[in-house]
């Protein structure tokens, strides 16, 4: 038999292991800023052009790399961090493996401009798809500036596969946040399309959280410093009013490395049993200091995962040191779970109102609608209604089969009508069984849908503030903020930017409780827009479906007789009344024959 092993080029092999390191522009950024820090640089700026797919350059003044070296970094496990085996459970730096650069020129054009303290000249080495192309001497600053181009140029399968521009953007400025909390001591500076998005002056910790997470979060955080002979842990945890539903502000460093660990994620909420709701994540940048030798960072190419020795001592360790740290400032519940099952607002009884008056006040329905209508309704067929009594009995539907004359007991009536559980779900019988509708979902459904229409017809409808409200975010939330702007005049929600990351809220959606917290709803739907980036959804949909799960916040109410069968009505007019804009069902059906099985069993 023929041999049939052999080694693959090196091009090939890069390519492979290019698919683990490099899987987005925002794994270029985390490896390049890792780069800059471990060459000791004092001030790091990046800039991304396309979310980092045309370019991603960082620029540093770091201590540089010889010609030598220069050439040498491209080369696959070349690396100046480690040595042994030993090493591996001793490390201090950011980057250890050598795979990032040979993995980066691998998939895209790559232009290294370096230099030395001890030389007057720099270093210019061009790399593409592994091949260098360029290798010469060039003027250049003490430091490395590196540029990375045409990200997947070579691969067109990889490209097509990377998502929107705000989508790459939001990774890659996840990556660019996590290193410069970490290291507060370093100048930082972000440039996106040639705009400065932030520039972070060398600061403290809390200095640098404010800068980057806005100015709001100043006076809800609470320090914790523990310091014992096998570990340290300090940084700030968050107030339980800073509390999200969304997970995007938890911050966990293990000697100033980011790691992601539910574990650990989970301890940190323990601390905060009784004080915050079940569904609520806190906000935490903690940061623990361990001996290197007891825990192992080389786990996955990310390096975000992390094995420790002793992982149940650690997790003991953070969950009393974070409930330390909220007993010693008082923090105490002050959450009123009631709400969720109340319902005096405003914007819902006017909602209810127009419910009443037999619709939403959407534009007229379409010809899918007016089908979905007539389908809904034909579950009805072999059914009649009584008419309401002078009693004031309501109307019911009941079969044919049961009028009177039929072989069936005469006082035994099927009604048709709706009856509500728990506040929360809507029980209407059909001919074949009964469906069971999730209220709250069935309004984010036909809210949903009433944005889109608005901006397909350029209908805004909105209510004008009397006072217009300004509203401060962080460089990362304004970005985001820039992004939806427009989408979110289309429904009603005017904000006009003010500059220096400030915006002014000037109207709100029709139909939005004029009581509410203007700051807190543009936050809200910040974190929901940004929680659901990935979704399947254009930017429209996106923030139609979080405007539309704001709206029905408050869903869960008891409703009557008319109000529960004009949302029936208005869900089964919709164009898809089977899921509202994030696929969750909004109802389900229970068969006769299943429950005649169940009784059966």
């Amino acid at each position: 038999m023929a041999d049939i092993i052999q080694l693959l080029p090196d091009t090939i092999a890069n390519q492979i292991a290019a698919g683990e390191v490099v899987q987005r522009p925002a794994s270029i950024v985390k490896e390049l800023l890792e780069n800059a820090i471990d060459a000791g640089a004092t001030d790091i700026q990046l800039i991304l052009k396309d979310a980092g797919k045309t370019l991603i350059q960082v620029v540093d003044n770091g201590k540089g790399m010889s010609e030598t070296d220069a050439r040498m970094c491209f080369e696959r496990h070349a690396t100046s961090k480690i040595r042994t085996t030993e090493d591996l459970f001793a490390i201090h730096t950011m980057g250890f493996r050598g795979e990032a650069l040979a993995s980066i020129a691998a998939v895209a054009k790559v232009d290294l401009v370096t230099r030395t303290p001890e030389k007057e000249i720099a270093i210019n080495v061009r790399v593409e798809g592994t091949k260098v192309t360029r290798q010469e001497a060039c003027q250049g600053p003490i430091g490395t500036n590196i540029s990375i181009k045409n990200l997947f140029y070579n691969v067109p399968a990889r490209r097509k596969f990377l998502k929107s521009d705000p989508t790459e953007y939001k990774h890659a400025l996840d990556e660019f946040n996590r290193i410069v909390l970490s290291y507060p001591e370093i100048k930082f500076t972000l440039y996106h399309n040639n705009n400065n998005i932030m520039t972070l002056p060398v600061g403290n910790l809390r200095q640098r959280i404010v800068s980057v997470m806005g100015k709001s979060i100043n006076d809800k955080l609470v320090p914790v410093e523990v310091d014992t002979d096998n570990l340290v842990l300090s940084g700030f945890i968050g107030k339980p009013e800073a509390a999200k539903k969304s997970r995007g502000d938890q911050y966990l460093f293990v000697n100033q490395r980011f790691i992601k660990s539910n574990y650990i994620n989970h301890a940190i909420k323990s601390a905060y049993e009784d004080l915050i709701a079940s569904d609520h994540t806190p906000v935490y940048f903690l940061f623990l200091n361990i001996d290197p030798s007891q825990i192992d960072v080389n786990v996955h190419p990310t390096k975000q995962e992390i094995k420790f020795e002793e992982e149940r001592l650690i997790y003991n360790y953070i969950k009393v040191a974070v409930r330390h740290a909220l007993g010693q400032y008082n923090i105490t519940p002050v959450l009123d779970f009631s709400q969720e099952n109340t319902f005096s607002n405003p914007g819902f009884d006017r909602m209810k109102s127009r419910m009443d008056q037999g619709g939403y006040g959407m534009p007229q329905k379409s010809e899918l609608q007016r089908d979905n209508l007539r389908n809904w309704e034909s579950i009805y067929e072999g059914m009649i209604t009584i008419e309401p009594s002078e009693e004031g009995d309501l109307p019911m539907r009941i079969p044919s089969a049961m009028q009177s004359g039929s072989n069936l007991i005469e006082s035994e009536t099927l009604s048709n009508q709706p009856y509500q559980m728990h506040g929360k779900y809507i029980v209407n019988p059909i001919k074949s069984g009964f469906l069971i509708i999730d209220q709250k979902r069935a309004m984010e459904r036909i809210f949903y849908e009433e944005y889109l229409e608005s901006v397909r017809n350029q209908e805004v409808l909105s209510q004008k503030k009397l006072f217009p409200k300004p509203i401060e975010l962080s460089a990362a939330r304004a970005e985001t903020m820039r992004i939806m702007k427009d989408d979110l005049a289309c429904m009603g929600l005017e904000i006009e930017e003010f500059g220096n990351d400030s915006f002014i809220i000037h109207a709100l959606p029709s139909g939005m409780d004029g009581t509410l917290d203007e700051t807190k709803l543009v936050e809200e739907l910040i974190d929901q827009y940004e929680s659901n980036i990935d979704f399947k959804l254009g930017v429209s949909e996106n923030i139609a479906a979080s405007l539309a799960t704001k709206r029905a916040v408050r869903g869960y109410h008891t409703l009557n007789e008319k109000e529960m069968q004009n949302l029936i009505d208005r869900l089964f007019a919709s164009e898809n009344p089977y899921t509202n804009a994030y696929g969750n069902k909004t109802f389900i059906t229970v068969e006769l024959d299943e429950l005649k099985k169940r009784f059966n069993s």
